[in-house]
Formats: structure tokens, sequence, C-alpha cells
């Protein structure tokens, strides 16, 4: 007779029955195993927010698995031992549902366990103290799941019908992106302003040099624009170059600078991206598989504690462990008197779990490096020094301050320096610098030894032009940083949140800083012109906090959620009689500032170029709307077709009946063809000559490319025209394997090949222009497509693993199996391979022919949905064709809610409507 337990991850099943023991069989979910399925009324308002689930093949396998180990083993118990969080309470749930709806659980004891590490000790403590569902917990989840359904599938299309182009509105998802956009419109308005400050050189009377620099001028304490201007800096620097001076005053003092605690989720993704250069989903997927275990001698071993988590406090235990470790490896001077204790500041923190911290102290990142790849390596050696620093004793500086007045007490300077005292917790760990040297440096600015009435040697003054700085662009630390102090999201999704925003094509990284694109600042400026209140940062937080009640048992879940609502619904049914024309007006004069910036000369910035250039008067540039988004168009159109895409690839509309605007370039010296600049339904593009007809009078298809992103086309040459046409263009010959080098255009933009290797190119990258030098940077960063790992055992047929649009996956023949989350192509072996292909594999469909059109265009349409914390998609084609009423009827579908199960009634062959699917965040 045996146990069943049951956790998230076939890797954690795999150790957790090594600690367990043959007593317990130990199985996967693989994640969340149903949802709420891909139809409309999968949460109903009106039915007190009655909710439906629907299972997948994936998820039904797996239950079934589950239920037929618990009949197998004349198991008496089982465990759900999913992950500590909120999602993981929820994915215990919906296991505990099925299996009672298949009857599997008579006789079966449930418990709910869990665990902050994968140890040998912490497993078998978690069996021993067992505890029902957490309710609270599992109400919170159906809040949030209900309420990101909702809000992306009730806001998304309304977004689609009243600003087409646009892709979808998430709760948080939007928030985050309001952050964004507004941060660039503070920067567009930004105003440099100049000021001045006044630096002497001295020397003390032994001869040792100093900088001091101008604090005091007549009397006066000068604020930072008190100079602010060439004039009134040199009037300032003669003065001090006049006097004679004597140091008047010296202050000591020492400072203690305490250790940060150790990391939570949000602050190692922070530190993670500041440090490592990791973005928050590498740094999370780099802590699951820390988390869940390396291979050490044989034995799986999991290093770290679990990794989503808002807590600062560590167990007694591991306190206790650490600080030996500092006692025995640094000594008593580096041992605090008493343990250090942490609470954390975040608002709405839930310190349910420990802070991430090595799950044994004694496995130092020099013991177990080998074991690791470079970047879980240097995450592991990131949280294990902040962990031990944690429990450090503080660090001491020596502050020194000098004032030194002229004689006729016209001018004061200061001087400053910092000596470490004591290093204490920074002999281990330096929050946000990780170069010792530079860091020993900053805070070790010595001043000589100064005396009060002593007269130093004035040397050189300058005088240096300053300017103030706009406020950063938001890297994905600082935003994560702001968002967690906002109360925005919770730090387990703050990853998919961030890929999402650019998935969704609404920001672009550019040197690891977040960009609007013109979609999203359509998107941000319709929601707050309509939606306001939905994406004001102060009724978000406080909507997290009412979620957050639901999981501390303070509020009940569907009263949260009918506040929500009736207002939400109210503010969409609003917007039932608003014109388009109406939503581009509200755009065209808010984003007015940033699309037609001041120019240089005085003219007028929305001044149509072409009418000007041919004589019309009254064309004016503003916001137009066509069928597949917005563009700039002319006032004067139909006379005039001037058109300007906005910054986003697929944005590009067409003025008014969709007609493109069409630019003779010039000829082509070799053809003799005319070159022209077009705009089609995808985008602008180049064409050369004209549709024709061969010798047996088929159609000829003139030749053409599109305009890469970011390339300007007021500015396009017959040059650079010509050399779009002519592509691919050869960059040159690798030095040293002598490949051939090109650069050419594809599906997703420009990118460089060479043999097998690709490699997109990078923001400022000329696919027309790059050199050699570059291509090779870029293409030493270039991986494979796919990696053959041998023959099948079965037939001999080779077996790769390929990386696809979706994820790496392997295949055999017809037959594909995407790799398990988080798993690296490049380590995945043939046995691995083989396995998951007969467990996972699927085969591929046939091309579809001439044959079976008919059955390909009755196929429906239907939005995809998005992620939990984000609405979903645009509208894309369904996967299958739509069935007839009769077909449906035969196989009616499960279908479970909140308070009970019942029967799916069987629906007639029509569109699909917006569908939504969880995922989790890794």
């Amino acid at each position: 007779m045996t146990d069943v337990v049951v956790v998230e991850s076939p890797a954690k099943a795999k150790t957790i029955n090594k600690y367990l023991g043959s007593d317990y069989h130990v199985l996967a979910s693989f994640g969340h195993v149903r949802d709420l399925p891909a139809k409309d009324g999968s949460v109903r308002p009106e039915e007190d927010f009655a909710m439906d689930w629907s299972s997948e093949d994936r998820g039904e396998k797996q239950v079934r698995e589950i239920a037929q180990a618990l009949k197998a083993g004349h198991s008496k118990r089982l465990y759900l031992a999913t992950d500590p969080d909120r999602e993981g309470e929820a994915i215990s749930w919906h296991v505990r549902q099925m299996l009672e709806d298949k009857r599997a659980l008579k006789g079966v004891e449930v418990h709910r366990i869990t665990f902050n590490e994968i140890t040998k000790r912490a497993i078998q403590h978690a069996i021993e103290n067992p505890r029902e569902l957490d309710v609270p917990l599992i109400d919170a989840y159906l809040a949030r799941r209900a309420l990101d359904y909702l809000v992306g599938f009730t806001l998304s299309p309304v977004l689609w019908r009243k600003l087409p182009g646009s892709r979808s509105a998430g709760r948080v998802q939007s928030v985050a992106l309001r952050l964004i956009t507004d941060r660039e419109a503070e920067i567009e308005v930004f105003k440099p302003r100049e000021y001045w400050t006044i630096e002497a050189a001295f020397r003390t009377p032994a001869g040792a040099p100093f900088t001091a620099r101008l604090t005091h001028l007549e009397g006066k304490k000068l604020d930072q624009f008190d100079l602010a201007d060439e004039a009134s800096a040199h009037r300032a620097k003669a003065l001090v170059e006049g006097g004679s001076y004597t140091v008047s005053a010296v202050e000591k003092k020492r400072v203690r600078r305490n250790p940060p605690p150790p990391f939570t989720t949000s602050t190692l993704q922070q530190e993670s991206s500041r440090k490592l250069g990791f973005g928050a989903q590498a740094t999370m997927r780099l802590a699951q598989q820390l988390y869940e275990g390396v291979d050490i001698g044989g034995e799986t071993v999991g290093l770290i504690t679990y990794m989503r988590t808002d807590g600062v406090q560590m167990s007694r235990e591991a306190i206790s462990a650490i600080r030996d470790h500092v006692k025995d490896e640094f000594g008593d001077n580096y041992l605090p008197a008493a343990p250090r204790e942490y609470s954390s500041k975040a608002k709405n923190a839930q310190e349910a779990h420990e802070a991430v911290r090595p799950t044994d102290v004694g496995r130092t990142p020099q013991e177990v490096a080998r074991y690791l790849n470079p970047e879980q390596r240097r995450l592991y050696d990131l949280v294990w020094k902040r962990a031990v620093a944690s429990q450090m004793q503080s660090a001491e500086m020596d502050q020194t301050a000098v004032d030194i007045d002229d004689a006729a007490g016209k001018a004061r300077l200061r001087a400053t320096g910092q000596v470490i005292a004591f290093d204490g917790y920074l002999k281990l760990y330096r929050e946000d610098i990780d170069d010792a040297k530079l860091a020993a440096d900053d805070e070790n600015r010595t001043l000589p030894p100064l005396q009060e009435g002593e007269q130093p040697k004035r040397g050189d003054v300058a005088a240096s032009q300053h300017f103030t700085q706009p406020p950063p662009r938001y890297t994905e630390a600082s935003l994560v940083k702001k968002m967690e102090e906002l109360g925005i999201g919770r730090p387990s999704t703050y990853a998919s949140i961030l890929q999402t925003l650019q998935d969704r094509d609404y920001v672009r990284l550019e040197q690891r800083r977040f960009v609007p694109e013109d979609r999203g600042r359509l998107v941000t400026a319709f929601l707050v012109s309509f939606f306001e209140r939905y994406v004001d940062t102060g009724f978000t937080a406080a909507l997290e906090e009412k979620l957050d009640d639901i999981s501390g048992g303070r509020a009940e879940w569907r009263q949260v959620m009918h506040e929500f609502w009736d207002q939400f619904r109210t503010a969409v049914d609003a917007t039932k009689d608003l014109k388009i024309s109406d939503v581009i007006d509200e755009l065209d004069e808010d984003l007015g500032p940033h699309f037609f910036p001041q120019r240089g000369d005085g003219a007028d910035p929305r001044g149509c170029p072409r009418c000007q250039q041919e004589g019309r008067t009254g064309g004016r540039l503003g916001l137009r709307l066509g069928r597949t988004g917005a563009f700039i168009g002319c006032s004067n159109y139909p006379e005039c077709r001037y058109t300007r895409p906005l910054a986003v690839p697929g944005a590009e509309g067409d003025a008014a009946e969709g007609e493109g605007s069409d630019r003779g370039l010039g000829t082509d010296p070799t053809t003799q063809q005319e070159v022209s600049l077009r705009r089609g339904p995808y985008g602008l593009y180049v064409q050369l000559g004209e549709p024709g007809v061969d010798e047996k009078g088929k159609p000829t298809k003139p030749r053409r490319a599109s305009l890469p992103r970011g390339m300007d086309p007021d500015t396009l040459t017959l040059e650079r025209a010509i050399a779009l046409l002519n592509m691919p263009r050869i960059v040159g010959a690798h030095p040293e394997t002598g490949e051939e080098i090109t650069a050419n255009l594809g599906r997703f933009g420009p990118y460089l090949k060479m043999g097998a290797l690709s490699q997109s190119l990078q923001p400022g990258d000329d696919v027309l222009s790059i050199g050699m030098n570059r291509a090779m940077e870029l293409l030493a960063n270039a991986k494979p497509r796919g990696i053959a790992l041998g023959a099948h055992p079965k037939d001999g047929a080779p077996v790769e693993v390929k990386r696809g649009r979706f994820g790496p996956f392997a295949q055999h023949g017809q037959t594909v199996a995407s790799l398990p989350r988080g798993t690296e192509m490049e380590s995945f072996t043939l046995d691995q391979a083989v396995a998951l292909l007969a467990e996972k594999g699927k085969v591929l469909a046939p091309k579809k022919g001439a044959g079976n059109r008919k059955t390909a265009s009755a196929k429906a349409k239907k939005p995809v949905a998005a992620d939990a914390e984000a609405a979903p998609k645009a509208p894309a084609r369904a996967k299958a064709a739509a069935k007839p009423k009769a077909a449906a009827a035969k196989k009616p579908a499960a279908k479970a809610t909140t308070a009970k199960a019942s029967t799916a009634k069987a629906t007639p062959a029509k569109a699909a409507k917006p569908a939504a699917r969880a995922k989790r965040s890794v």
C-alpha cells in the first residue's frame, strides 16, 4: 500500500520520491490541470460569478494517472504538495475537484502539505504536519481569475472596436504600461536647465593635494541654480581666485551602514537585473531551477528556498546556521551580538514565506560551482552572499567635512572625504555594485590631515557647466520596484507582465530600458481618456488590498467582485455610442505633442509636406485610422494622399479607402525600371517596376522589399531602395571558418545568417551597412535552431531538439513534444528526448492541400486569451474547424462550477468568443 503525493513539476517529483522512499508514489500535475474554457460565459456575474472549468488532454491525462495510482496502490492518503503560494493552492484545489468528479477519493484522506525548500528534512516535516486546503487563499485565486477574465474579455473588445490595430487591455498590464508612457511623456516635455559649479585645487602646508567645492558666495549659501550661466560662474571663479584661505572648521563623524535584508522575489529580480543583466523572466527561470534542484554528486539537491515570496524573514535554523558560518569564516568581529530581524516595507506585503535564501549555507558558491551552468552559478552566488551578509555586522565609515573660508569672508568652499573604518558586511556583499574596486574607490575618498587655522595653498580654479537631466526611462529593475512600492500586481506576476507588454508590441527594450511604442501610447491614451479609473495606480492598489483581504479571510470574494463589476460594467456600457471619430479626435489632441513636436525652424509641425511641395493650402496632418490601425494622414484627402506610419510594425494605416501612398524614387540603372515607395496592408515597401505578363501570358509580380523597422520613409533614397530590393547582402567571409555571412530581411525583421546560425539585428543596426566586426559580434551569441541528438532506438531515425516560436521542442519524424519549462535545449539528452516523445509526443498534422480548402475556409475565428494578469490577444484563427451541432451533441463536455458540477450543453457551430488561459509565471 502506497500513499500518493502530487507536486507541480516532474523534476520535483523525481527528487521528492527519492526522499520519501517506496512507501510513496510522487506524481506531477505539470502546473494547472484545468482552466476557464475558451468561450463566452465562463464567468457569469449574473449568477453570482459562477465559473465553468474545463481541462485539456494534458490535464485530464495527469489527473487520470493520479486516480490510477490511488487505485493501484490501494492508497489511504493523498498529499497535495503543490507550490506554497496562491497558484499552488489553486492547483491542489483543482486536482481534488477533478478527482472527486471521477469518484477516485472514496476512502482516501486528502491532505495539503507545503515546504519552502526541497530538502529531505523539509519534505519529511511537511508529511508529518499536513493541513487542510486554505479556503480563503482559494477564494482569492477565484476572485483574481474572475477579475482578470472579465476585465480582459470585456475591455479588450471595446479596444478592438474603437481603436483598430490595438491588441488587448489587461488589468495590471495596462497600469504598468501607463507608468512607462507617463515617464516617456515627462522626458519629452523636459527642458534642461543650466547650472555651474566652482571647484578649486588646494595643497596642505605639507604639500598633500585635495579639492574643494564653492558652497557660499558673499555670505549666501549657494543653491543649485544660483550660478545659472557662464557670466555668473566666471564672476564667482574670479572671486575665488582672488582670495586667501584658512581652514575654518573640521567635522568628523562615524556612521554605520546596515546590511540589506535577504531577497524577496522583486528585490531578487531588481538586483539580478542591475548586477547580472538578467531579465525578470530569465531570473525566475534560473531561480526555479535552483529551487527544484541540481545534480550534485549523483543526488538532486534543491539549492535555494521557494522564489515566489515577499517575506524577508528567515527560519531560526537558517539564521543560526548562517551566524555559525559567519563566525567560522570571518571571525567574531563580523558577527552582531544578536540575530538580525527584518520586516518588509513593501506595500501590501504578505510575509507568508521565508525570504529567498540558500537551503544549506555550507554549500558555498565555490563548492557547488562545478555543478552549475554559468548563469545558475552567478545567480546562486548572488542569493548566497545576500543571505549571509544580512546576518553580518554593520559597516562603519569615518566621514570628514572641511570648510575653507577666504580672509574677506566672501567665499567658502567645502571638501569631503570618507574612509571605511570597518568593512563589516561589505567584506562579502555590496548592494547595487558588482565591481569591488570601483566600490572601494568610491567609499574611500580620503582627505589629507587638516587642522583648524591651517592655510592651504590654492591652485587652479575650474568653472564647470552642467544641465539637469530628465527622469530616466524605467529598467526592468526600476519598474518592478515602482510597481511594488505602489502595491500594483504581485511579485510572482511581474515577470509575465513585463513580457506581455513586449509581446504585444506596446513597449520595447533599448539599452535595457523600456521605450513605449506608438501602439502602446495610443492604447494608454484611449484607456486614460475613457477608462481612467481602471488604469489609475491608486485604484489598482486599493483593489489589490481587497484581494489580499480575501486571502486573509477578512472579505468575501463575491462581494468584492460585485462592488467592482457593477461600476466597471457601467463604464463599458457608456462607450457603446462612442464614435471612432470621437476617439481619434481625443487621441489626436492628447498625443499631438508626441506625433508633431515643435520644429526648429518655427514652421507648423502639422503642416503637410506634400501639400506644401505641390502648392496646396490647408493641408494639416492628424491622426487617422485605417483598417489595420492608426497612421498620420493629411486633411486634404483625397486630393492629397500623403500618409506617414506610426513607429510600430503593422500599425500603419491606409488613407481613407485603404489606397496606398505611392512615391517615385527614380530609375534603377540596371533594369531601367521605376523604383517606388508604396504602402500596402502590412506597411511600407519598395517596388521595382509594375505588374506585367510573361511570354506565355501569365501574370508576373514585380520585385518588392519591406522597409525595415525604424527606417524613415521620408528620407529614403533611390540607392537604399535598390539595396533593399537586392537583398540578401553579402557582408563577408568569416576569417576562421571561411563561411559566408549575409544580411537579409525576414518575417520578423532584419537578420544575419552564417551556415546554420542566424541572429536578429539589434535596434540601431542597419541591415544595409552592417560590417564584419559587428556581424561577428552578433553571431557570437547566436544559437543554432536545431541540435541533432542521435538516432531513435526503435527505428534509427534522427531525433533533434529545435528552437520554435513557442520555445524549444523535441522532434522525431512527424512527432513533436515541447521541452519542460525552463529546460535548456543545449543540455537535453537523447534519452530524455525519447522518453518525452513517448509520453507527450503529438503527431504534426499534414499540410492542407487544395482538397481541404473548403474545410479550411470554414474555420471559425476567435480571440486568443492572455495570461492571468493580461487581457486576450487580438482575434486569431481557431485551431480547429467548427463542428456541426449534431456532432457536438454526441460528445458532451463535463463542466464544474465553483459550487457544483454540471453537464455542459452542446452548442451549435459558430465563431468562438474571447477565451483566457492562466499561465504560471516562471
